[in-house]
């Protein structure tokens, strides 16, 4: 389940329908999707694309996503550092980013327009649609593993635009599911 927070109104949510209505208010959705058969979380990932290729297919339909792939990164995932380095500054992209979380859990941290930052923990049974150009940064909790379907406009994949506004470094790049830490000076979660 799914836990949004959002520190300069004082709220957290944790109730799925409660999360998609405040999110959908920032354009951005958020569904929870179950297979109609069971799959493990490690089978192959053409495994996991045919468990889900039907609310796959009415998303593509939707929002004209036109491939899809499964993410799988773990502690072992070589280069993992330089990859983490490229999520967890803020950036926009020229087409959605979308994730179906399978395993694992992450954080994303969400600027929209006209809003305070948004962060929500992500985790297995999760769809997050965040629109094009839409400005956002990505941390792995803890177990720094994650395994998601990721779906694209463009099959060439999405670029990152970064900001360099350091908005980022305001935030603390921690999962609430996780054991809360304490705060540094100034920093928000």
């Amino acid at each position: 389940m799914a836990r949004l927070t959002i520190t300069d109104e004082n709220l957290v949510l944790t109730d799925p329908d409660a999360i998609a209505a405040y999110l959908l208010t920032c354009s951005i959705e958020y569904e929870q999707w179950r297979p109609e058969h069971l799959v493990a979380t490690h089978a192959p990932a053409d495994e996991i694309i045919r468990a889900y290729e039907k609310e796959i297919a009415q998303l593509s339909s939707r929002a004209g996503y036109v491939t899809a792939d499964v993410i799988d990164v773990t502690p072992e995932t070589p280069g993992l550092e330089e990859m983490l380095g490229k999520f967890n500054r803020e950036h926009w992209h020229n087409e959605d980013e979308v994730r179906f979380i399978i395993d694992g859990r992450g954080l994303f941290h969400i600027r929209p327009a006209q809003k305070p930052v948004v962060a929500i923990e992500v985790e297995p049974g999760d769809l997050i649609r965040v629109p094009r150009r839409t400005r956002h940064w990505f941390n792995l909790c803890a177990d720094r593993r994650i395994r998601a379907i990721r779906l694209f406009q463009d099959t060439a994949g999405w670029t990152p635009y970064y900001t360099n506004s350091g908005n980022e470094r305001d935030f603390l790049p921690i999962c609430f599911g996780v054991t809360h830490l304490a705060r540094d000076a100034g920093a928000k979660l």
